[in-house]
């Protein structure tokens, strides 16, 4: 989940895309696979479902969307474009704490395409991060249409 979620943050995709994919091959696994998860597992009233359908979710679901992510990005279009867009809106994920102090991960908006994007950036930028204007980044054709962003640059 995690490699899918760094893969996430760099496509250009509607959230509910993933999550919708996620969802059904879930749902797809747990209607053909749930007899043989009810013959090996057993929880007490009803828990059998509800533990069945978290694991085919999480299992099946998160892996065939990692599949649907991985593929776009590996066989994506060579050809790389580069653009530039203006920042619309500023933020930061919450503080984590690493190794040498706590972290503060800058995130900007832009307005890719009449839809907002989040870009997550190093924590060395945050710092600054009311300085940058705006965001260039180099730009390929995923293999199934969704946008791959290399390169990502703060200008300001």
């Amino acid at each position: 989940m995690y490699f899918q979620i760094q893969l996430f943050r760099i496509t250009i995709i509607n959230w509910k895309i993933p999550a919708s994919i996620v969802i059904l091959f879930g749902i797809l696994s747990y209607k053909i696979d749930f007899k043989n998860f009810k013959q090996t597992y057993f929880y007490p009233i009803g828990g059998t479902r509800f533990y069945a359908i978290l694991n085919y979710i999480f299992g099946f679901g998160f892996i065939a969307c990692s599949m649907f992510m991985l593929t776009n990005y590996y066989f994506a279009d060579q050809n790389v474009k580069t653009e530039s867009y203006e920042i619309v809106d500023r933020t930061w994920l919450p503080e984590r704490v690493a190794k040498y102090g706590s972290e503060k991960k800058p995130v900007f908006t832009i307005n890719y395409k009449g839809e907002n994007k989040e870009l997550v950036f190093y924590s060395q930028f945050y710092e600054k991060m009311d300085l940058y204007k705006t965001v260039e980044f180099k730009i390929r054709d995923g293999f199934f249409g969704f946008e791959i962003l290399e390169n990502k640059k703060l200008n300001e």
